[in-house]
């Protein structure tokens, strides 16, 4: 049915569409309209799910954890600092093998107290275990909510799914939706470790040098399992509901000889500024990464590279750069831009690439006197 909605409603309606057993949440800016949407659907009852209130985003995830544990599905979302309060339960998730969805929508970490868009709150959790993606457009939001349940609750997968968007730019932006009758998409959840309240048992979670390793293997194992999970659910959800994806979405890329890499919001804006350079002979492509756990592999061979983070690592530098040159073995002109929701326009991307220095670092906004 196609309508209108902003991202964090898409996120909901989708959340909706696969009805959890349990939601666990607590309001966050920007977050905040997609928890109070599924309450709504709670209270008339197109949604049928436990809902809980708790009062703290780390409380959030252990409730989520501890109804995932019983073969339930479950359902959270949160942002920024909400985001980092969880990250202790976060590895327990992953670790616990529990397909728990989340969407987190994207802001930058203070202080100074900023609730607009930056990536540097997800990838801060990126080492937890956790599946990943970024959207970029309201319709995205909602399809990607439902991929999402399919790909965590796969018994080749069985780990959490984090479905990332930007705060403001894209939570609160309206644009047109069509929802899908989702008839057998998400089959019922079957969690082959589930605790079975009929047949209690003992649990010793204390784990010694001779068999940690194994466990750490095994999460590393799904998450290579998954990238094979993550394209059969694309490629089903293409074929019954028209609409194809993949690990990046790839715009006039075909005879580039510069590529521009990018991720979320920016990765559409990116699209104006290709077709402006294409009008002045630049023969450049976009590159919108949607996938970054697992992180897909790139075939950037002959061109010249640019990477815009809307992150960093101090002392480090811009994440998405470092993983595009570790995985690719090339170098790359790493742009710094829209951190704290600064304003980035398809002409500023499009200078990015006019003056691209490949092997360098650049600032957008920093001058001497900054």
């Amino acid at each position: 049915m196609l309508t209108i909605g902003t991202g964090n409603k898409a996120v909901a309606s989708a959340a909706r569409e696969a009805q959890p057993d349990v939601v666990a949440a607590y309001p966050i800016t920007p977050q905040t309209e997609i928890v109070e949407q599924i309450a709504n659907y709670v209270t008339d009852g197109s949604m049928r799910s436990q809902y809980i209130p708790v009062e703290s985003e780390h409380s959030a995830m252990a409730a989520c954890i501890g109804a995932s544990v019983t073969g339930a599905r479950t359902f959270t979302a949160t942002s920024s600092h909400g985001l980092l309060y969880m990250h202790e339960m976060l590895h327990w998730a992953a670790a616990s093998r529990l397909p728990i969805v989340m969407a987190n929508v994207n802001r930058a970490l203070g202080p100074g107290w900023n609730t607009w868009a930056e990536h540097s709150d997800a990838f801060s959790q990126r080492d937890t275990g956790w599946l990943q993606v970024f959207v970029a457009t309201v319709q995205e939001a909602y399809d990607a909510t439902l991929m999402a349940f399919r790909i965590a609750e796969h018994h080749d997968v069985l780990l959490p799914v984090m479905v990332n968007l930007d705060g403001f730019s894209l939570s609160h932006i309206t644009q047109s939706l069509d929802t899908v009758e989702l008839g057998d998409f998400i089959p019922p959840i079957d969690l082959p470790h589930r605790i079975d309240t009929a047949h209690p048992v003992g649990y010793g979670p204390m784990t010694g040098p001779d068999q940690y390793f194994r466990f750490r293997w095994d999460i590393e194992r799904s998450m290579r399992d998954a990238v094979q999970v993550i394209a059969e659910v694309e490629s089903d959800f293409a074929a019954r509901f028209g609409r194809q994806y993949g690990p990046t979405e790839e715009y006039r890329c075909e005879d580039a000889d510069v590529i521009l890499i990018s991720m979320g919001t920016l990765g559409k804006e990116a699209e104006m500024a290709i077709d402006i350079l294409r009008e002045e002979g630049i023969r450049a492509g976009g590159m919108r990464l949607r996938w970054f756990r697992p992180f897909p592999q790139l075939d950037l061979a002959g061109r010249e590279v640019v990477v815009i983070d809307r992150d960093y690592s101090f002392g480090f530098g811009g994440v998405l750069a470092h993983a595009i040159r570790s995985t690719c073995r090339t170098d790359v002109y790493s742009v710094i831009a829209g951190l704290g929701g600064q304003e980035v326009t398809y002409d500023d991307i499009a200078e990015f690439v006019r003056s691209r220095k490949i092997g360098t670092e650049y600032w957008f906004g920093v001058t001497p006197d900054v």
